[in-house]
């Protein structure tokens, strides 16, 4: 009796294809569904490049990787007409955004995507196969892999990497070498802390003594003792971005599929400006730009007319360099002490029947949120700005709230009781989570090993199943306080970077440590080629 064709055509799929299982896929982070065929395809010069308007750039990148890499000079080739021995765009709308499928066969390369940012992932999955997982004679000229269709999206779509520019200026090669990084490692969203008590890093033209005066610090905090050090550097520090710079590097960005979000802190966190325009703070007195780290010397004075149209006026200048749809706000660490202090403060909370400074920041905040939704934007906030005690330092009588945060908010979690978030998730708000002791890369090896933040799992393990969309990724945040040269930031942020890229792109069933050590041997060999200088597997589970 004769088999039905699409019998036949199950059998033969099922021949030339199986779907790995013991053979490990070299990639970080490792994709959802691989099946690999038997064939392998050759490219070699012959190979042609086939874009559209859409995808040209993503043809002219691929072009230079092989260049670089491999010394093959392909062309770049527009056509519909069909063609062998080709690497081929194609558009499929009914795939998830940032979704892709990657398919080599024997004579072509196809990498599906419903729009750019698929497509941008397909190219870099093919980068990294053709880098780690196929056979290159430089004499023949040739490259030989095994065909191979992947079917991939990431798990969250906030897969964040923070940078905090506001204790040491770094500069934007570094910005470049981190972007780039996170690129070819699908992490989407560069969260950038520009401000902050130690250090104003981002030009703003209304107000030009807030890099004048709050980008410069006469000396910093130093030692081995770290926060209780009473050892200085006695060198000044100083370094900020001009907005053609910003606009610069929020380009290549742009390019690499990353959105920059941009941190302007508010109402804490707020020295430098406070240095700059004494007039911004509570207490009014003039002070200087902190030598020490910690949270600084006063806070704004949001009760004051003034000081909420400079933080409209330093909002409306980054929203023009930021097309990012979020901005974030900070909003951590406020020590109430300063507003209880201030009999202007006392009267405002009075006429407003604010009962707590927790109201007073809820309400502050909320004001803000309103501000940037009428421009189009929406406010992200560490999770203080729900109004909740998180430190030992605050009065719990301060923090009670009857004030309720706007719906709109995104609620970056970092600290306290995980029932926070998940009390976060369960009122309505969308949840970036970056517990401290899980995602802060200033913490030693010894704290922060690269297995505990390869097992973060950014939905709370007792978060009931209806609430887990409103957790919509994490961030892993490298915090500047002692990271005063390059180097020491790269043993920090490297290789803990790849275990969070994989954290947020790969499904929980797919992951596996024991692969992830070795597909890390490769990234090792592109970082020492970059000057990157990573934490050695001696140090990065130490006990």
């Amino acid at each position: 009796m004769k088999k039905p064709l699409y019998i036949i055509l199950f059998l033969i799929l099922v021949l030339n294809f199986s779907v790995i299982k013991a053979q490990n896929i070299q990639i970080i982070p490792q994709p959802n569904s691989i099946i690999q065929g038997s064939n392998s395809f050759t490219i070699n010069e012959n190979t042609k490049i086939i874009s559209s308007d859409k995808t040209v750039k993503l043809a002219e990148d691929l072009r230079d990787y092989f260049k670089s890499e491999f010394k093959l000079s392909l062309k770049n080739k527009a056509t519909n007409k069909p063609l062998k021995n080709y690497i081929k765009f194609q558009t499929d709308n009914s795939l998830a955004n940032e979704a892709y499928e990657l398919t080599i066969e024997k004579n072509t390369i196809t990498i599906c995507a419903k729009n750019s940012a698929g497509w941008f992932y397909g190219s870099q999955t093919l980068m990294q196969l053709l880098s780690y997982n196929a056979h290159y004679s430089k004499y023949e000229k040739e490259i030989d892999i095994k065909e191979i269709k992947i079917i991939d999206k990431p798990r969250f779509k906030w897969r964040a990497f923070m940078l905090d520019e506001a204790r040491y200026f770094k500069g934007k090669e570094q910005v470049k070498l981190l972007l780039n990084e996170m690129a070819y490692l699908k992490m989407n969203i560069f969260h950038w802390h520009l401000v902050d008590d130690q250090g104003w890093r981002i030009e703003i033209k209304k107000y030009p003594k807030l890099t004048e005066i709050g980008s410069k610090r006469k000396s910093t905090q130093i030692g081995p003792l770290q926060w209780e050090s009473p050892i200085q550097s006695a060198e000044s520090h100083e370094g900020f971005y001009t907005q053609d710079e910003i606009k610069e590097i929020v380009a290549y960005a742009k390019e690499r599929n990353i959105t920059i979000v941009p941190e302007i802190e508010m109402p804490g966190h707020s020295t430098a400006a406070i240095a700059s325009y004494s007039w911004l703070g509570t207490s009014k007195k003039e002070i200087e730009v902190p030598i020490k780290f910690g949270v600084g010397k006063d806070v704004y004075d949001v009760t004051n007319p003034r000081v909420t149209q400079f933080l409209k006026d330093v909002l409306d200048e980054v929203m023009e360099l930021f097309p990012s749809k979020v901005i974030h706000i900070g909003g951590d660490e406020v020590k109430y002490n300063h507003w209880k202090n201030s009999s202007s403060v006392k009267q405002y909370m009075s006429k407003k029947n604010l009962k707590t400074p927790a109201d007073l920041q809820v309400y502050f905040t909320n004001s803000i949120s309103k501000y940037l939704q009428s421009k189009g934007r929406r406010m992200m906030g560490w999770n203080e700005i729900m109004g909740h005690n998180l430190h030992e330092y605050q009065d719990k009588s301060d923090t009670k709230t009857s004030q309720k945060l706007a719906k709109e908010s995104i609620v970056h979690f970092w600290k306290g009781d995980v029932e926070l978030a998940t009390t976060a998730a369960k009122n309505g708000y969308e949840i970036v989570n970056s517990l401290h002791s899980s995602t802060y890369l200033d913490y030693l090896y010894k704290n922060l090993p690269l297995s505990k933040s390869y097992a973060f799992n950014p939905i709370p393990k007792d978060l009931s199943n209806e609430y887990h969309d409103k957790v919509i990724g994490l961030g892993c945040q490298m915090w500047g306080e002692w990271i005063p040269t390059d180097g020491e930031m790269h043993y920090k942020v490297f290789p803990r970077i790849a275990a969070y890229a994989e954290v947020g792109w790969t499904n929980l069933e797919k992951k596996d440590f024991s692969d992830f050590k070795i597909n890390l041997k490769n990234l090792q060999k592109r970082w020492s080629a970059k000057d990157i200088y990573f934490a050695p597997d001696d140090y990065v589970e130490k006990k």
